[in-house]
């Protein structure tokens, strides 16, 4: 296991428990969610080795990384899926009309898919090793890490960069917000979209809530926490937007866990209360705009 002795955002070396929870995806362990004591950012420490922590990802439920329709959950993401493909690349068009575009942690490739179909030129970061495969199928341009990609495309700069619910995942974040800082074009968009933990959902659910998802997630943000990591490596947020399909989701999700039972019509209405008491900050999932400072 590994410790963190200081906080990523503030570089504080004070925190506190928060809340310990269970790993329901794969191995069943129970891991400790920390605050800061300065700043409030949430993060698990301490957290698998980063040598194993692949091992973690390692189940056919984990849908970023297969494409599996198993189960009613899992149903219910490839139905909603392709209207969000669709509200996602109308949001890359509306900073920019047409360029180059990388997904960084791309998965399987669909949002890439979706992109290279609209024209973009696309390129598409991905560690998993059966994720790539699937997304090459796609005939995308695919690398497995940063290095790569410094290494074969060195004369090109992105237009944007997007993160679907990556950046909670990355284990070196100073090296990947510098990489993000280097790569981007000066006029383009880097695109975040992350779990909340100060939505409705999240604060129902407790230790229960879905998105916590340990040990894969070894950062968990509010706006306040995100907009001062990613602002400090030399971007400005532009943009807050709501990801308003994930509080349905996350709560079905969150309900098999803390009730070994699938309960729709339950998850639906804890889903519908955390979008309606939500503020511009506080909902289940956000995307976060930022440009160069």
């Amino acid at each position: 296991m590994k410790t963190i002795s200081q906080c990523l955002v503030c570089g504080s070396t004070q925190y506190s428990p928060f809340l310990t929870c269970k790993d329901y995806t794969v191995s069943k362990e129970n891991f400790t969610i920390v605050s800061c004591n300065d700043c409030g950012f949430k993060f698990t420490n301490p957290r698998p080795d980063d040598s194993v922590l692949g091992e973690y990802y390692k189940a056919e439920e984990y849908i970023s990384h297969t494409n599996t329709r198993k189960g009613l959950v899992n149903k219910l993401y490839h139905l909603v899926r392709t209207r969000t493909l669709k509200k996602k690349l109308n949001l890359v068009r509306s900073y920019v009309s047409r360029g180059t575009i990388l997904d960084y942690g791309c998965g399987t490739g669909m949002f890439l898919n979706v992109c290279k179909k609209a024209g973009w030129e696309t390129y598409g970061m991905e560690p998993d090793d059966e994720a790539r495969k699937i997304a090459s199928e796609a005939n995308l341009n695919l690398f497995s890490d940063k290095a790569r990609i410094n290494t074969y495309i060195t004369d090109k700069k992105f237009n944007v960069i997007s993160l679907w619910h990556v950046l909670e995942h990355v284990t070196d974040m100073e090296e990947t917000l510098s990489f993000f800082k280097n790569r981007l074009d000066k006029n383009g968009v880097l695109i975040i979209a992350v779990p909340n933990h100060v939505s409705f959902d999240a604060t129902h659910y407790g230790e229960y809530w879905a998105a916590y998802d340990v040990p894969r997630h070894l950062h968990h943000f509010e706006k306040k926490t995100i907009k001062k990591l990613v602002e400090g490596k030399g971007f400005r947020l532009r943009e807050t937007l709501p990801m308003k399909f994930d509080s349905y989701y996350v709560s079905l999700l969150s309900e098999k866990y803390k009730s070994q039972k699938t309960n729709l019509l339950k998850a639906f209405f804890v889903g519908l209360r955390s979008n309606l008491t939500a503020n511009h900050d506080s909902y289940s999932s956000s995307i976060y705009v930022f440009s160069h400072a």
